[in-house]
């Protein structure tokens, strides 16, 4: 398997379906709820989702950083309702049927998407907040549960395309409503946005193979390790070296993954001045973490790759500079 598929310009089957979701009834959009509150439990509400933010998320607390206070305020609110989501099925009661673990998604999604939030319930009061200022569309934050959901339908995915679906519903979703915060030029921004969220939920899945392995999911397409001649039994864990083939695999992965930030981060000019280099900080600052996995010969088991405080604050000077300029293909 090499990358020459990758070269096309054409959108791929699964590019052109994700875009689809996208666009899908936003004309049409789902309702949002009322938010009534005083300044100060709001102020409280906001100051929470800061401080989940900090604790959970250093990357993306330092690249929201770098927005207006109010659109910083927003993305840490987006960010805290994303995280809950996420947790409800890492962090679940390992006892819990599947009926069980739905059923309490399922009545997340009504506390934080369908009712008036209550004065105490800090983090959907936040995002119910965030939401009706910068007029997010709620569809994306149906999607975004509904992608959630499939952790505890799938742990296996035949295909790359496959996976990508899935990565569009945890974190395509994320960068459309995240989006709508920073503010856009037009549906022609939609498709970077799709791309970029599929880049980063791949790097997620590449850095935490042996995380996921551990809980009982592979993420990894099925069709490509077998292509690396590799069956899940053969994957290495944390007493067991990496061999050729996985390195292969991982080379192959990585340059797909890398593939995918290119064409996505041009997309950072199109939207509003103040949120761009925000923006691309994330971006790249995670896409940082495929360098880290290259550096330690793609064992992913033993150790959970990351950026240094340093390394991420050395990068930042050229992520503003080709945030001024405007991204090319062969970037960064």
């Amino acid at each position: 398997m090499t990358l020459s598929t990758l070269e096309s310009r054409l959108p791929t089957t699964w590019e052109q379906r994700l875009y689809a979701l996208a666009h899908k009834d936003l004309a049409a959009d789902l309702p949002r709820v009322q938010v009534e509150t005083d300044a100060e439990t709001l102020q409280q509400a906001y100051a929470y989702c800061d401080r989940l933010t900090k604790a959970h998320s250093k990357t993306f607390y330092t690249a929201s950083a770098l927005m207006p206070a109010e659109k910083r305020r927003a993305v840490r609110a987006l960010y805290a309702f994303c995280r809950i989501s996420d947790d409800l099925i890492d962090c679940a009661d390992p006892g819990a049927s599947t009926a069980e673990r739905l059923a309490a998604l399922e009545g997340w999604r009504r506390r934080a998407l369908l009712s008036p939030p209550r004065p105490d319930d800090l983090p959907v009061l936040a995002w119910a907040d965030a939401m009706a200022n910068y007029r997010v569309p709620a569809r994306y934050a149906h999607q975004l549960i509904d992608g959630v959901a499939k952790d505890i339908l799938k742990t296996r995915y035949a295909t790359f395309d496959e996976l990508a679906e899935y990565s569009y519903g945890v974190a395509s979703t994320v960068g459309l409503m995240s989006m709508h915060i920073t503010g856009f030029d037009g549906p022609h921004a939609i498709p970077y946005a799709v791309k970029l969220g599929v880049a980063l939920q791949m790097t997620n899945i590449l850095r935490d193979v042996g995380e996921d392995w551990r809980a009982g999911r592979v993420y990894l397409p099925q069709d490509e390790l077998a292509a690396h001649g590799l069956q899940e039994a053969d994957v290495p864990t944390a007493d067991r070296s990496a061999d050729d083939r996985w390195r292969t695999l991982m080379r192959f992965q990585i340059a797909r993954n890398r593939h995918l930030y290119a064409e996505a981060l041009p997309g950072v000019s199109l939207l509003h001045r103040d949120g761009r280099f925000a923006i691309a900080a994330a971006a790249e600052l995670y896409q940082g973490i495929l360098d880290d996995i290259e550096a330690h010969d793609y064992q992913v088991f033993s150790r959970r790759a990351h950026l240094t405080k340093w390394a991420k604050l050395r990068r930042l000077p050229g992520i503003w500079w080709r945030t001024r300029r405007g991204y090319r293909m062969d970037e960064p």
